[in-house]
Formats: C-alpha cells, sequence, structure tokens
C-alpha cells in the first residue's frame, strides 16, 4: 500500500550557501490516518564520488581536506581522508566526477564505471549520490590536484590494505568511502 502525500506548505529558512526549507505536508499513514507533520529539508543539490584504484599496484587515491560539520561534532583537526566527490553543477554524473576527479587529485580519467547511486542521508538531506570507480596510472596525471578556488585538498596514494585498515582503526570514517572501499574488496578481487 502506497501512502498518500500532500505538501501544504514550503518555507524558506535558508538560502546562504545551499536551500534549507521547513515543509509541511499531509501523510496518510497505512491504517488510513491522516497526519499533518513538518520536516526541515535541506537541498545542496545532487552529487557523485569515485574511488580510483590502480589494480597492479593495488592502491587506492583518496583526498584528506578540513570539513567543519566533522570538526564541530567531535572530530579533533576536522580533516577528513574520503574519496573525491563534488556537485554535479547541473552536469551529468560522470561529466561531473570525470570534472572533480581532476580538479581534486590532478588525473584525467576517460573511463569511469558508475556503480550505484545512493541517498545518503535521506531523513533531511535531498541529495542523491552517484558512485564510480575507475583504474588509473601515471600516465593519467593532468596535475597536481588540490581543488579550485578555497579548496585545500590533499591527494593520498594508499595501499588498498590500508585503507581497509584506516576504516577498522577510524583513521577513515566517511561514509562515501567506506562503501567504495567495501564495493572494490566485493567486486574487484583485491
Amino acid at each position: 500500500m502506497t501512502s498518500s502525500i500532500k505538501i501544504i506548505d514550503e518555507k524558506l529558512l535558508s538560502d546562504n550557501w545551499y536551500i534549507l526549507k521547513k515543509i509541511t505536508f499531509e501523510y496518510q499513514r497505512k491504517n488510513g490516518i491522516v497526519e499533518t507533520q513538518s520536516r526541515e529539508v535541506y537541498d545542496r543539490g545532487n552529487g557523485a564520488t569515485i574511488l580510483l584504484y590502480n589494480s597492479q599496484k593495488k592502491t587506492v587515491i583518496l583526498t584528506r581536506q578540513f570539513r567543519i560539520p566533522t570538526y564541530v561534532n567531535g572530530n579533533k583537526d576536522g580533516m577528513l581522508i574520503e574519496t573525491c566527490a563534488g556537485l554535479l553543477d547541473q552536469d551529468e554524473p560522470e561529466t561531473a566526477i570525470k570534472r572533480e576527479t581532476e580538479e581534486e587529485t590532478g588525473y584525467r580519467i576517460s573511463e569511469v564505471e558508475k556503480v550505484f547511486e545512493a541517498y545518503m542521508s535521506p531523513g533531511s538531506v535531498t541529495e542523491i549520490l552517484y558512485f564510480f570507480i575507475a583504474e588509473y596510472s601515471q600516465e593519467d596525471v593532468a596535475n597536481e590536484g588540490g581543488g579550485v578556488e578555497d579548496e585545500e585538498i590533499d591527494v593520498l596514494e594508499l595501499p588498498f590494505e590500508k585503507a581497509l585498515n584506516m576504516v577498522k582503526t577510524g583513521e577513515i570514517k566517511d561514509g562515501k568511502t567506506i562503501m567504495l572501499l567495501q564495493y572494490l574488496q566485493l567486486h574487484k578481487n583485491f
């Protein structure tokens, strides 16, 4: 049985960085009762992420950068190790992730493989994240990476086994990164 949903009101709370709205809606529960509920919904657009891997060297490319939300939630220095990622900015996911890969990591990748897509925080954020993997080699280096404009990104080449161990030790705590590392472990015989 599908529930019936009717949007009653949308109130803009902030459009400072992205869009934060308070949405009031009617929701028909499975038992037929209609309830009025309100939720805050954060819309920052959809994004894409990629794990670059080298099957001969058994290495992966990750990034490290400062993330203020992690800092205010207990990450001592705010630095987070993660897969390359970015917003689509009106592009198709494959186009966007190729652009982000070169900007952040310095690797110019021509072939990417989409492996899945997911809502990462569906209780409050509208974003769908498109997940990719791609093989890389030294011949793919186009620049030093590090991001653009106000980004300050370190590029890390790590042995795959070390990256997996960093999940266990808590050095890697980023959900999208953990998902892609586990995908690679399950599907690429690393």
